[in-house]
């Protein structure tokens, strides 16, 4: 086996190969020792097994078994730059991995952006449709003839039979259940939901048994004027319903132990009446139907909201009721008789004249604001003694949860009976002028 050249070979053996085929003879072959190829040396013989090496540079490098002996690190490296590819492809190869990994989130977050709140609303409107569990109380509502589904839709939700008047019209249409329904009293449960309660009107108010009787009680009576109307029953007396109503013997659980008058607390509905019920059956009746509407709105604590009692919530609610015309007046007006309460304030309300002189009209005058009597708020601070009318829902609610104005006064601003209100009293004198302009005074 031939050794290879040094390096210092490899640097003078070509200058000396050119002078040796120039011709050259005998001389120094750059290691101090004869060129003569003749003598038979080990030196010649090594110099003429290389002399394929005289021109390296034309490629005498090129045997790959000479580049492996001359070579010892180039395993190593080829090893390094393997390993060093193969760590390159692995980091690619988890990137590209991550990469797909992000991208299926991404369309996953996208995805759900879109879908969630689909199948939310779905879920909710679904609810709205036909909610859980068992329907509630029974629910007594009468319906005028031409009203339309806004409005029916508006009753229910009011007394809690739907949750949803935008549910229960879109419901309707989808079923066909739109109005207009037939007029007439139904019986709902609250909670019912838009479907049951469309069910109840696609099939009619029930048909009353001959020998049941009718009761319409309009919202706004007093005691007297609903007397007059159970006297309008076969077989009953108006004297001997306000004998009873006025004994103390019927009473409402908002009463307080010193009141014995249910002024205030016969709820304005529709009532069938049987033949066997009497006065007395009739006056409980229509004051078990306060209590629960009162229940629902919370009556018991009203005087978190308002500071009133609860029986002083129902005086308040009972002014608000003849004072307001308009549904949206209604916490504007609960908010001035809170505000003059609190301020110590006379409420000088004209319709406490007209249950102090009897009724009205005529409209209450500047002599009837001289009338002795402790319902004549324009002389007597604070509220009157008792209702003065019976209130419904609403404005009982209003009563409760009063508007958060400061409004203090408040005066007729136009002939549909809207009320233009003020927090002072240049403010106020300036909005009777406007009205007395406008003739409303």
């Amino acid at each position: 086996m031939t050794r290879p050249p040094s390096d210092r070979t490899r640097v003078s053996e070509p200058e000396d190969r050119r002078a040796v085929s120039d011709g050259g003879g005998d001389g120094d072959d750059g290691y101090g020792a004869p060129t003569d190829r003749r003598a038979g040396r080990p030196e010649d013989r090594y110099d003429d097994e290389y002399d394929g090496y005289h021109d390296y540079d034309d490629g005498g490098y090129d045997d790959p078994a000479y580049r492996r002996a001359t070579t010892p690190t180039s395993t190593a490296g080829d090893r390094q730059w393997a390993a060093a590819r193969s760590s390159a492809r692995r980091r690619e190869a988890q990137a590209e991995k991550r990469r797909r990994r992000n991208r299926r989130i991404a369309v996953g977050v996208v995805l759900a952006v879109i879908f969630v709140p689909l199948v939310l609303a779905a879920g909710w409107f679904w609810l709205q449709v036909d909610p859980r569990g068992a329907p509630g109380a029974e629910v007594t509502i009468s319906l005028d003839e031409g009203m339309s589904t806004g409005e029916v839709a508006a009753m229910l939700a009011e007394a809690d039979v739907i949750g949803s008047t935008s549910v229960f019209k879109v419901w309707a249409a989808l079923t066909g259940g739109g109005g207009p329904y037939t007029a007439g009293t139904y019986t709902f449960r609250q909670d019912l939901g838009a479907r049951d309660a469309i069910n109840v009107l696609k099939t009619g108010p029930p048909v009353v048994p001959s020998n049941d009787l009718t009761l319409l009680l309009p919202p706004g009576l007093t005691l007297n004027q609903i007397a007059d109307r159970i006297a309008q029953l076969p077989g009953r007396s108006r004297d001997t319903f306000l004998q009873v109503v006025q004994s103390g013997a019927v009473r409402s659980k908002y009463m307080p132990p010193g009141a014995s008058s249910v002024e205030g607390f016969l709820f304005p509905d529709t009532y069938r009446i049987g033949e066997s019920e009497d006065e007395g059956d009739i006056a409980r009746k229509l004051v078990a139907r306060f209590d629960e509407v009162a229940d629902r709105v919370g009556l018991q604590n009203s005087a978190a909201t308002n500071g009133l009692s609860p029986y002083e919530t129902v005086v308040a609610a009972s002014l608000i009721q003849t004072e307001a015309k308009l549904a949206e007046d209604a916490p504007l007006i609960s908010a001035v008789i809170r505000n003059r309460l609190r301020e110590g304030m006379m409420l000088q309300i004209d319709s406490t004249l007209c249950f102090a002189k009897g009724g009205c009209p005529p409209v209450p005058t500047n002599a009837d604001k001289a009338i002795d009597s402790p319902y004549n708020t324009y002389r007597v601070k604070g509220l009157p003694p008792t209702p003065i009318s019976s209130v419904t829902e609403a404005n009982l609610a209003a009563a409760i949860r009063p508007a958060d104005v400061p409004y203090r006064f408040y005066v007729l601003a136009d002939a549909n009976g809207k009320h233009v209100f003020a927090t002072t009293l240049a403010e106020h004198n300036a909005n009777v002028a406007a009205a007395r302009a406008k003739g409303l005074l």
